[in-house]
């Protein structure tokens, strides 16, 4: 069982602040009409499920339960897998709401823009992303992986940890990473898909919110407008006349359509931040809170075995 597990300063004075802390879980979806993946060359999406459950604010702030895919989900139970539909099939993120991370849940589904995560061994690498949907429902999330409309294949899970959103000041500049450590696949276990997609057994990326107000000079990259996160004034102003801003706090996560650029900065958290991510150890299939929270509503022999599925 992942849990939250446990985060030690094994330095000194180490220069971060944890801002939140919970699990991570990783999925893939194949291509359209495929029965399977064998290479990243079949791979449609690539998601990151966050789930957080303590931080340095118990509650933290979310969308209103009535917008974005969110309130869609609401108003009707379409069905399963409709989160991969088109992308302007609903609006952004808007409104206020209050969740409790350590008494309610809260789940959050990530797309990685180049279907692969930045290789946390080569600095400085940038890849865009943003929040697909965020919910307080398993059982939408459940549904956002399950495959079905337009022949569209389940998500396979391809790993499961343990994650930190954390403050980093080295100098005057300080800003935010997502660290992470993997619990399954098991060490022992092979990682085919795990490499070919770049999801280490731990990692540390730089991440930043961009501001859905600032319009880049590329027009192939980015969500449609009317599917861009509108934050409450009190987070948009934390922007300014920035492009972009710290995770800080991680609220801004809470906003469907909210974009983020992650940037690849270390494969040893340690080093680089003076932490040490440690998960329970425990690699039974039992242990494992993915599949206690999804059953068997995704293919898991990714996440278990480490081959493609």
């Amino acid at each position: 069982m992942a849990g939250q597990g446990q985060v030690l300063k094994t330095k000194s004075q180490p220069k971060v602040d944890i801002l939140e802390r919970g699990e991570i879980f990783f999925f893939y979806r194949p291509k359209v009409d495929k029965e399977g993946a064998h290479s990243p060359d079949d791979v449609q999406r690539l998601y990151i499920v966050l789930r957080p459950e303590s931080g340095q604010r118990p509650v933290e702030e979310k969308q209103d339960p009535h917008s974005g895919k969110e309130g869609a989900k609401m108003v009707s139970k379409k069905a399963a897998g409709s989160t991969s539909g088109k992308e302007g099939a609903s609006e952004g993120g808007h409104g206020s709401a209050v969740v409790n991370i350590e008494k309610q849940p809260l789940l959050r589904l990530l797309i990685i823009g180049r279907k692969r995560l930045p290789d946390p061994s080569k600095k400085r690498q940038p890849y865009w992303s943003f929040v697909e949907f965020v919910t307080t429902r398993i059982e939408d999330v459940k549904a956002a992986l399950q495959g079905g409309r337009r022949r569209i294949p389940p998500a396979r899970a391809i790993g499961e940890g343990i994650y930190c959103i954390v403050r980093h000041y080295p100098s005057k500049q300080a800003h935010t990473h997502l660290v992470y450590k993997l619990e399954f696949p098991a060490e022992d276990e092979k990682n085919e898909p795990q490499e070919a997609l770049n999801i280490k057994r731990e990692g540390s990326f730089i991440i930043q919110i961009k501001n859905p107000d600032q319009h880049g000079t590329s027009q192939s990259i980015g969500i449609q407008n009317k599917r861009k996160a509108a934050f409450p004034a009190h987070l948009q102003e934390r922007f300014g006349h920035r492009r972009w801003h710290l995770a800080d706090p991680p609220d801004f996560l809470n906003y469907e359509g909210c974009e983020l650029m992650l940037i690849s900065a270390s494969d040893d958290i340690e080093d680089e931040l003076g932490l040490e991510l440690k998960t329970e150890g425990e690699h039974e299939p039992s242990c494992s809170d993915l599949l206690r929270t999804f059953g068997e509503d995704v293919s898991t022999r990714p996440l278990l075995r480490g081959t493609w599925a």
